[in-house]
């Protein structure tokens, strides 16, 4: 029998962790899907459109700056 090797990364805890996250990935996949289907008969304005967009937008924006912050600040050393 092989052993796996002493300087693996992930010991068996964390296999056990990323199958559980991979579990609750699969769930979300599966549930997003089942209510994109569900709603596929409902219509929605040109507003809800745009304030969808806007939303995503602005999410992906906020995102991106706050990266933007954490690495700013790690290069000019304002956070230690």
């Amino acid at each position: 029998m092989d052993e796996p090797p002493k300087n693996s990364p992930l010991g068996t805890a964390g296999w056990i962790a990323l199958v559980v996250l991979l579990g609750f990935l699969a769930a979300a996949v599966w549930y997003a899907v089942h209510a994109w289907l569900a709603l596929s008969g409902v219509a929605m304005s040109g507003a809800g459109w745009l304030f969808l967009t806007l939303g995503a937008v602005v999410t992906v924006a906020l995102g991106a700056g706050l990266m933007w912050l954490v690495f700013y600040s790690s290069r000019h050393r304002y956070d230690r």
